[in-house]
């Protein structure tokens, strides 16, 4: 359809996204060269359509201008301070990408010979000696592609283990700050969960995980440090209570840019683990994937871990190994997300020992700075310090009518991503707030100062924060109308 309402301001944004022209085209397309085929016989006719689908018809410019001008739309940690508790939004430093897209990677086919991938194989076994020197523990698969693909592998490994002594240990135990994956992992691996409460300090309650530890019990899902941005202090006796009935002690890893190269999950008492590799090692994040979730497992445990697994021969050379006969076999084909692995691998070689622990220690006192300076005008619902992250509570904002997403969306107005809202359920009003260790003291004390700008309009003009974001390209979307009534089809007309 052509544009029956031409936008005359120029350059701005195009009043309608309906422009196309019939006999533009952005490509050309060389003959086909495979024989025709009779499609009637391979497919049945009333399957066939018989009129080519209604694609819009655009130059190449206009193309791009269209995706161009989308892209300006976007928040992301590339344009916009992005401090989205729990899922870590940091940057991605760009020497990373520079080496996942060196050719001997982005060529490489997955079923290249092992003789002919050896830079490959090299680079995969070195970071996953890297992984388990950082997590404490004795081998790591990196076949899982995401965090709680990583959590399920871990369940399965775990289930197979308990198997392989006789027992079926149905329950797992999961605190209530804990992520929405743990449960639904747990799920997924055929095991029931069995929810464990938080004390006043927001960490477990040691008394309520006593009362439901048992025979019956396969592992403790635990995050450390918690979704509230808490280090689990009493997590030596946590894991005393779960061995101690033959359970093991399972670490949600997706914290561990707040202890990395500081302290090790397996000096702890932790048995199996994943880790996120974008929260920890600056991999990319969001839009769907690919991702990476690698697993860490004490000895005993590594058995059972995914096959083939990447192994160093006694000549030196690199391999991939099938012969383990007690796997639960792939989780993932081939070997894993490896553009991902190598940004992972970058990021590690590139910071070291002290810059790992460095980069933990910036993030949490990033995020001890904007807690103490905001704790004042919003309500701080756990005493810190915090690790990575923390938690702040629009209580108080409610009094006056504004709730946490109006705060959020208020943010937006000011080009700030809005941090996390109503997560964890356990605190009123939640504002999960991360800065990470990327970001500068200037946009950190920004941040302090539109917050409290938000929490002087909350008292004198919260009209002003019920219609927010004013300034963005949209406004205030209706969320229930969205949920119940979602439109998903774009319709030719």
């Amino acid at each position: 359809m052509t544009d029956q309402n031409p936008d005359l301001r120029g350059g701005a944004e195009p009043l309608i996204f309906e422009k196309s022209s019939p006999g533009m085209g952005a490509v050309s397309l060389p003959a086909a060269d495979v024989p025709a085929v009779d499609e009637k016989a391979v497919i049945p006719g009333d399957l066939l359509a018989t009129t080519p689908p209604p694609l819009p018809e655009l130059g190449e410019l206009e193309l791009v201008r269209h995706y161009t001008r989308l892209s300006h739309r976007l928040f992301s940690v590339d344009t916009h301070f992005y401090p989205l508790g729990s899922c870590t939004m940091k940057y991605n430093p760009r020497i990373n990408e520079w080496a996942c897209a060196l050719p001997g990677f982005t060529r490489l086919h997955p079923l290249t010979p092992d003789r002919l991938a050896q830079g490959a194989l090299q680079l995969l076994y070195e970071l996953r000696c890297d992984l388990a020197e950082i997590a404490g523990l004795d081998e790591v698969s990196l076949q899982p592609c995401a965090g709680a693909h990583g959590e399920m592998t871990g369940l399965m490994t775990i289930v197979a283990y308990h198997r392989s002594r006789g027992q079926d240990r149905k329950n797992v135990l999961i605190p209530d700050s804990a992520h929405g994956t743990n449960p639904a992992s747990c799920t997924m691996a055929g095991r029931q969960v069995v929810p464990v409460k938080s004390n006043a300090r927001g960490r477990i309650d040691l008394n309520d995980l006593r009362g439901k530890v048992d025979s019956e019990t396969a592992a403790l899902m635990v995050t450390n440090p918690s979704t509230l941005g808490l280090f689990e202090d009493e997590i030596v006796k946590i894991a005393e209570i779960l061995h101690e009935a033959g359970a093991l002690l399972y670490l949600d890893g997706a914290n561990m840019n707040a202890i990395m190269g500081l302290s090790r999950p397996g000096d702890f008492g932790v048995d199996v683990m994943h880790y996120n590799t974008h929260k920890t090692f600056s991999t990319p994040h969001g839009g769907g994937g690919p991702g990476a979730g690698p697993i860490a497992v004490r000895r005993q445990l590594a058995p059972f871990l995914p096959a083939p697994q990447v192994v160093r021969r006694s000549d030196g050379t690199f391999a991939l190994d099938y012969n383990r006969p007690q796997s639960i076999g792939r989780v993932r084909t081939f070997v894993g997300q490896i553009g991902v692995l190598v940004r992972a691998y970058a990021y590690i070689r590139a910071l070291g020992n002290s810059g790992i622990k460095r980069a933990a220690e910036t993030a949490v006192l990033s995020a001890n700075y904007l807690a103490v300076k905001l704790r004042e005008k919003y309500e701080l619902p756990h005493a810190l310090p915090c690790m990575h992250e923390f938690v702040l509570s629009a209580s108080r904002q409610k009094e006056k009518g504004v709730s946490a997403m109006d705060v959020a969306k208020r943010l937006i107005d000011y080009d700030i991503h809005p941090p996390t809202t109503y997560f964890p359920m356990i605190v009123p009003e939640a504002l999960m707030i991360e800065p990470t260790e990327t970001e500068s003291l200037r946009d950190l004390d920004r941040f302090v100062a539109v917050m409290l700008k938000i929490a002087e309009e909350a008292e004198t003009n919260p009209d002003a924060l019920h219609d927010a974001p004013t300034r963005g390209f949209t406004r205030r979307a209706d969320a229930v109308a969205g949920d119940r009534k979602p439109n998903l089809r774009w319709e030719c007309k």
